[in-house]
């Protein structure tokens, strides 16, 4: 190969490699089924409803509803400035409900979720 085609072969491999690449996209898709607030983690798709006094996170998997029997954690909240946590427990087939928690828009939220293989992962979420 010539000096010149090595040189340009070169530059063609850098170049590739400083374009960013195409985004993923997450299958189970982004929308919401409650009325709440998705997020992905670990290919899992989390979707935090707000209630009056608590939240409800719904999980499933590939687009189908993911059993919560034996799981746990904790869901932690930032709102203006004051933070507050609860316990989150297991509900219905596929949700995880935490109790007397206040949220409003703008609020960060952080959701701990242990599963009874006792595996932890983290989910954040902002509402609006």
């Amino acid at each position: 190969m010539s000096a010149l085609l090595r040189r340009l072969s070169l530059w063609i491999s850098v170049l590739a490699a400083l374009l960013p690449a195409p985004a993923a996209i997450a299958h189970g898709g982004g929308t919401p089924r409650h009325g709440g607030v998705v997020q992905m983690a670990n290919d899992l798709s989390f979707e935090l409803v707000a209630q009056e006094d608590g939240a409800t996170i719904y999980i499933e998997d590939h687009d189908k509803p993911m059993a919560t029997a034996g799981f746990g954690g904790k869901l932690g909240v930032l709102l203006a400035g004051v933070k507050a946590d609860a316990p989150l427990k297991p509900a219905t087939p596929n949700a995880l409900v935490a109790n007397g928690l206040k949220f409003g828009p703008g609020a960060k939220v952080v959701a701990v979720i242990t599963t009874p293989q006792n595996q932890s992962l983290a989910v954040r979420f902002t509402l609006r």
